[in-house]
């Protein structure tokens, strides 16, 4: 396990393929978990199909959530951990909770697997103990809610060289999420010996806000997911690990459409960026160091410059996002901008984003276009839907 860049050589990624869980997304509740529509199941697992195939087809290999974690769930104690972590819901209260553990230890690891992922609803299970809770549910509540958003598994952890930081989420809706990376990767054997760099118990930081710009040199979007306490800690963290020498701390809109800074901005090439062109001249960084072990933090500049400084390039190539404002929002809220990279001159996009995508073709990259008409109804493109954990280190 290995990644010092955006872009090069991508071998090995982890992805979950969409399922029940997404088929639990209703008028009544797909605000609350974070979606901008209802997704048509069959046709979003056929677009996460053909991505996986699209990456196989290039040579890297595919690892999926939902396996690992039934292998994890064969483990006692991961078993133990996962269970616990479910059960610790305060609204459950004591007769319901006695019964969802009795449900749940009669599952075999597969269809346990299932469960914490898909969630499980008040008609499913049968509670005998006449406690309150049960009794006072509608009948289509959630005794154990469904996490669609896993579909995103860059948020929830990254990798920094052969180290993990899995990652504190921020919105409600999503926080389980990590308790299911965090025992992968603790107990799975293929990731036996990494050593973790962040835990869920830290400050909110998401996966989508954290840019490896560079071997050394990361970029970590604040704004609506990320705080400033975690850029910090996760800073401190890298610079202390020796992993970085420099951190940009970038302050991004505390809006739906810009939630990540992979929203705004992806690399593609070891130079060049694809970016929402309303945001490129103004976009700043505040460049965060390390001094006999304490952190230096520099006065804010312009992104761009930054981060070529840090690179140590004459300048960041800048590729818009449309050709004109109006595309340029459009396709920027199309996902135009999260750009998976395969290598360098190499991503992965949605076929959507019509202009986006000849835009970077005419910059001298090659585009592996995908469909993702009811995958991007989570606000997440290529990039959101990946994490990788083997790249060819860059040099």
């Amino acid at each position: 396990m290995y990644v010092d860049s955006e872009v090069s050589r991508l071998r090995t990624v982890l992805l979950h393929r969409p399922s029940a869980e997404l088929a639990r997304l209703t008028p009544r509740n797909n605000d609350s978990l974070l979606f901008d529509g209802i997704p048509w199941v069959s046709r979003a697992q056929e677009e996460h199909d053909a991505f996986a195939e699209a990456l196989r087809s290039r040579g890297v290999e595919v690892l999926y959530l939902g396996d690992l974690l039934a292998e994890t769930l064969t483990l006692p104690e991961a078993r133990a951990e996962l269970t616990a972590g479910v059960l610790a819901a305060r609204r459950l209260g004591d007769s319901l909770r006695a019964t969802v553990a009795g449900y749940l230890a009669d599952q075999d690891p597969d269809r346990l697997g299932e469960i914490l992922v898909a969630g499980l609803a008040h008609e499913e299970i049968k509670s005998t103990g006449g406690g309150l809770v049960y009794e006072m549910m509608d009948r289509h509540d959630f005794v154990i809610d469904p996490l669609p958003n896993l579909l995103f598994t860059r948020d929830s952890s990254v990798w920094v060289r052969d180290r993990v930081a899995v990652t504190s989420l921020a919105m409600r809706a999503r926080r389980r999420e990590t308790t299911i990376t965090h025992a992968i990767y603790r107990h799975h054997p293929r990731f036996a010996g990494a050593e973790l760099l962040f835990d869920p118990s830290l400050e909110h930081v998401e996966g989508g806000d954290v840019l490896v710009l560079a071997p050394e040199v990361l970029a970590i979007g604040v704004g609506e997911r990320t705080t400033p306490a975690g850029a910090e800690r996760l800073a401190q963290r890298v610079i202390a690990a020796g992993l970085a020498h420099t951190v940009l701390a970038v302050p991004i809109a505390q809006e739906r459409a810009t939630m990540h800074l992979d929203t705004v901005c992806t690399m593609v090439d070891v130079d060049a960026v694809v970016m929402y062109p309303n945001l490129a001249d103004s976009l700043q960084a505040w460049t965060v160091t390390g001094l006999d072990g304490e952190l230096r933090v520099g006065a804010p500049r312009p992104f761009l410059e930054a981060a070529a400084e840090a690179m140590g390039i004459d300048r960041l190539r800048v590729i818009d996002t449309g050709l004109d404002p109006v595309t340029a929002e459009r396709e920027q809220w199309d996902d135009g901008n999260n750009t998976l990279a395969i290598a360098p001159r190499l991503c992965v996009a949605y076929e959507r984003n019509v202009e986006t995508n000849a835009q970077l073709e005419r910059a001298g990259i090659e585009v592996v276009r995908i469909s993702g008409s009811e995958l991007g109804s989570g606000r997440g493109g290529p990039r959101c839907m990946s994490c990788p954990i083997q790249r060819d280190p860059l040099r």
